[in-house]
């Protein structure tokens, strides 16, 4: 690893990072029944403000959005009021944080969401797979294909979440269209058969991806926007065929055109792709390869591919992730089976080698300043 690489500063958008480091989004589901964010996880997230940019986990722009137990919305006035909190507690910590906008599509069960209403998504479409709900694993159930005008609708709602995000403090929203939800659901052709302006060629599956993305930078700004893909990801049935490598190539090319703050990459292993991507990108291009080793964490920066390095479950079991890597530290291994839903425990109680102090701002709010207690 190069040293001063990966610990030298880089510019996302309006905000200047001192190291290139990110935390990825990942799903925890411990939101309220409302969809709003509790108080453990402004602690979660306070306590991981070195890594400067985090990420959260996916945030549904609407009752449709929703796809899982207890995940977070941004659409409410409460869910400001508990993303406000989270917001302040990363950045009373050093922290700057881009709420992830996720609609699921049709990736979701009606008893997982507010409104108990069939899943949306390109086509009618069944995925194949399962989801969990309150009553165990079950069949993901067959959506319904939005409407013209329901799609014009979904492209209002994540206007109306990125707007809600800024006035919770957010620094920026994260546009999730990645992982096989409605997004790549629209680029993908074994999701999407529609026979109008939304379906068939490369550029109309493209579409939807684009009137998202340039309403969201033209509510917020472009300097608050980041987007993520995951070209070739086979997740909850997608299958994006032959023309993958191409609707990329195309659909990067035009969300150029919008100066976004940066791209974020879930890499799959075709190198030549990304190779064009980055050539392509002309802002911060962030990359997330999994399993990675931790000794090649850097090397996409050092050769070119990439200005940022994002990390998941390194960052999920070390609040003091950054200070661990600095100093050549053991790191703490995940528990996978407090991964999703539950309370404290997997969440914000992994221990820290050195005390980390998580300020919540107003402790008159019910937020006082907490540390976690070092182990060396």
């Amino acid at each position: 690893m190069t040293v001063n690489t990966l610990w030298s500063p880089v510019t996302i958008g309006r905000l200047k990072l001192a190291h290139r480091l990110a935390m990825s989004p990942m799903t925890r589901s411990r939101a309220h029944a409302d969809g709003t964010p509790g108080t453990l996880a402004a602690q979660y997230y306070g306590q991981r403000a070195s890594l400067g940019l985090l990420i959260t986990e996916g945030t549904q722009p609407s009752d449709d959005g929703q796809g899982y137990l207890t995940t977070p919305g941004i659409y409410t006035d409460a869910h400001v009021a508990g993303w406000r909190q989270v917001v302040d507690a990363a950045h009373a910590n050093g922290g700057h944080l881009f709420i992830q906008l996720m609609h699921v599509g049709r990736v979701s069960h009606p008893s997982n969401t507010p409104h108990g209403r069939q899943a949306v998504a390109p086509s009618a479409i069944l995925p194949e797979a399962k989801i969990f709900t309150a009553a165990g694993m079950m069949d993901i159930p067959m959506p319904r294909a939005l409407t013209t005008q329901e799609i014009a609708a979904t492209i209002d709602y994540h206007r109306l979440a990125a707007r809600k995000a800024i006035e919770a403090g957010a620094d920026g929203v994260e546009i999730h269209g990645a992982n096989g939800y409605l997004i790549q659901q629209f680029l993908s052709p074994n999701a999407n058969h529609r026979s109008d302006a939304y379906g068939g060629s490369i550029e109309n599956r493209a579409r939807f991806a684009l009137e998202v993305a340039a309403a969201v930078a033209d509510e917020i700004g472009a300097d608050r926007t980041g987007i993520r893909l995951s070209p070739g990801s086979q997740l909850v049935g997608i299958n994006e065929g032959d023309q993958s490598d191409d609707q990329y190539r195309y659909l990067v090319a035009q969300l150029a055109g919008l100066n976004l703050a940066y791209l974020h990459i879930a890499h799959n292993g075709n190198d030549v792709l990304l190779s064009d991507i980055r050539r392509a990108w002309p802002t911060a291009l962030l990359v997330n390869r999994g399993n990675r080793p931790l000794e090649l964490i850097a090397k996409d920066i050092e050769v070119g591919l990439a200005d940022m390095a994002p990390v998941g479950r390194w960052a999920l079991a070390n609040p003091d992730f950054v200070y661990r890597l600095q100093k050549g530290l053991p790191l703490n291994t995940p528990d996978p089976t407090t991964f999703f839903g539950g309370g404290a425990a997997g969440y914000v109680d992994y221990p820290a080698l050195r005390p980390v102090q998580v300020a919540y701002g107003d402790a008159t709010k019910g937020y006082p300043s907490q540390q976690i207690a070092g182990v060396a």
